[in-house]
């Protein structure tokens, strides 16, 4: 096993226990600092994958921005930092032995494909280049992502004004 490998599994480890430790979390604050950690292991898959742009672009976009911008929504409302409702349901179980059917299949399948042993071919630094470009390209044409592009930034712009709404205290 090369030491690649052994950085992807731990990698892939810690994100999959930090993706429990969100939906299992009670705080609201600690759940989206787990989530924080779940993407700086997505970045660090992305940077093992050769694919640099998009791990820079995982740490800022949504750790830098995104996930920040959760935890000052969370501080804006206070008054509801912990769920109170009951944590698991009465079939929790099902769910349960439902995931571990789904794993034990997904490894089944992976386990018998023959492209997880092949290496993957260097990128070219040209290529990464155009395609970066062009990839800039589309975020602002009007033909390609602008659209989507903007409505994202006015989602979390109304998420914004709607915790502000929220923590204001009405005397």
């Amino acid at each position: 096993m090369t030491s690649i490998q052994i950085i992807f599994l731990l990698a892939a480890a810690g994100t999959l226990a930090a993706g429990v430790f969100v939906v299992s979390s009670p705080k609201i604050l600690h759940a989206a600092l787990w989530l924080i950690v779940s993407l700086f292991g997505i970045a660090i898959m992305f940077a093992l994958l050769q694919a640099n742009f998009f791990a820079v672009i995982q740490v800022v976009v949504y750790i830098g921005a995104i996930a920040i911008l959760i935890i000052f929504g969370v501080m804006l409302t206070r008054r509801i930092m912990q769920d109170t409702g009951l944590q698991l349901t009465r079939f929790w179980w099902g769910a349960a032995l439902a995931s571990l059917g789904i794993f034990a299949g997904l490894i089944t399948m992976l386990s018998g494909w023959k492209a997880a042993d092949i290496a993957l071919p260097e990128m070219s630094s040209s290529g990464t280049t155009q395609a970066i470009s062009q990839l800039g390209q589309a975020l602002v044409s009007p033909d390609a992502y602008v659209l989507p592009f903007e409505a994202a930034s006015i989602l979390l712009v109304v998420a914004m004004i709607g915790a502000i709404y929220i923590a204001l205290d009405r005397k």
